[in-house]
């Protein structure tokens, strides 16, 4: 595995986009097969209300936007989603809840249930909570979960012009407990929230120096949304997906590359570039949590066209076994304290004080997710 520096990568980012797309093409048929791409079912158990500062998010309850959220979802609620997502051919569920981090309570425990439920399901089951402690990440371990997505969102520079609730270092350390846990590691950014080039290098970089690099990488388009900070922002060109793509692909050889939100402004040509570019897993369905995203008929078409075949679940890994100790809730709580920055997001703060659009005699917005994934 190559130990990468900031200049590499921006060497690799920046060469003649088609070169660099048959770079990635080249090293992603060395490692993987080109014709597989892994289709997975995302599901927002609990969604709007997080306390967090996001200035991408929807479902921060300071920002004033068209979402409706929904109380914790029930365990059947779950395998009835799942068990739908199975049928269209996803080997992987990913359950997103709109926390700042998790808790040690009853809404935990009932989360368990869901993670053993569609383990069950000889499906690979995601979870994305919020941060994480460790002996937290190991009752969802025990609980058969496969993987834990805790992105970094962009480089630790231009983090400070995204979120003021939580640090850098927090979601570092949330990804570290997920590892002390023996979970894989879903971890991945958004392009598009006003960052340089030299952010999304960056963001890479700091992946690179993971021992080990994250098994999966999701790689967003922000799709700006009304009553948010971030809602004027233009739409990321199909150009910059692909080279990000390409770039992780290469950086990040042996990472599965999720094509993730902001798919439906995407054109099937466009697509097809981010596979060749060594895209390698999507999020089918209607919706990523709250994000729209095309259908999975659309989506079946489309591999049919291009001759892509769905990946099996497990296919770089062993199914988790279930260990009965998740259902034992820890005896003293860990003393963790998660960091609450100073600092203050000048556009964040404007967004708090705007009223809240009123939608009568208007079509709802759709809008995006919370925790791109």
């Amino acid at each position: 595995m190559k130990n990468w520096t900031k200049q590499e990568i921006a060497d690799v980012y920046n060469q003649p986009l088609l070169e660099l797309l048959y770079q990635a093409a080249t090293v992603h048929r060395k490692y993987n097969d080109p014709r597989e791409v892994q289709i997975s079912k995302l599901v927002s158990i609990k969604t709007d209300g997080c306390p967090e500062d996001c200035g991408y998010c929807p479902q921060a309850a300071r920002y004033h936007t068209d979402i409706n959220g929904n109380s914790l979802m029930s365990v059947e609620e779950v395998k009835g989603h799942a068990q739908e997502a199975k049928d269209m051919g996803s080997s992987r569920v990913c359950m997103g809840a709109a926390w700042r981090n998790v808790k040690d309570d009853s809404d935990f425990d009932q989360v368990l249930e869901m993670v053993k439920s569609v383990n069950q399901m000889d499906m690979e089951v995601c979870c994305t909570l919020g941060m994480l402690t460790e002996s937290q990440a190991k009752r969802l371990a025990d609980a058969g979960l496969y993987a834990y997505n805790h992105n970094l969102d962009t480089s630790e520079e231009y983090y400070k012009e995204v979120i003021s609730t939580r640090g850098y270092e927090d979601r570092l350390q949330t990804i570290e407990n997920a590892r002390k846990a023996k979970l894989t590691v879903c971890s991945g950014g958004i392009i598009g929230m006003g960052e340089k080039d030299e952010d999304r290098i960056s963001m890479l970089y700091t992946y690179s120096l993971m021992k080990p690099q994250p098994e999966s990488v999701p790689i967003n388009a922000l799709v700006a949304v009304e009553g948010t900070p971030m809602e004027d922002q233009k739409p990321v060109p199909i150009w910059d997906m692909i080279r990000m793509i390409a770039t992780t692909r290469i950086v990040l050889e042996h990472s599965a590359v999720r094509l993730s939100a902001g798919r439906t402004e995407m054109s099937e040509e466009g697509q097809a570039l981010c596979f060749m570019a060594g895209a390698n897993s999507i999020f089918a369905g209607e919706k990523l949590l709250t994000t729209p995203n095309p259908e999975f008929n659309n989506d079946l078409a489309l591999f049919e066209k291009l001759g892509l075949v769905p990946m099996k679940a497990y296919k770089k890994g062993d199914k988790p076994k279930i260990n009965e100790d998740y259902k034992k809730a820890p005896e003293k709580k860990e003393k963790i304290k998660w960091s609450r920055p100073a600092h203050i997001i000048d556009r964040n703060e404007k967004a708090k004080k705007k009223p809240k659009v009123s939608r009568i005699g208007f079509e709802p917005r759709k809008v995006s997710s919370v925790k791109e994934l």
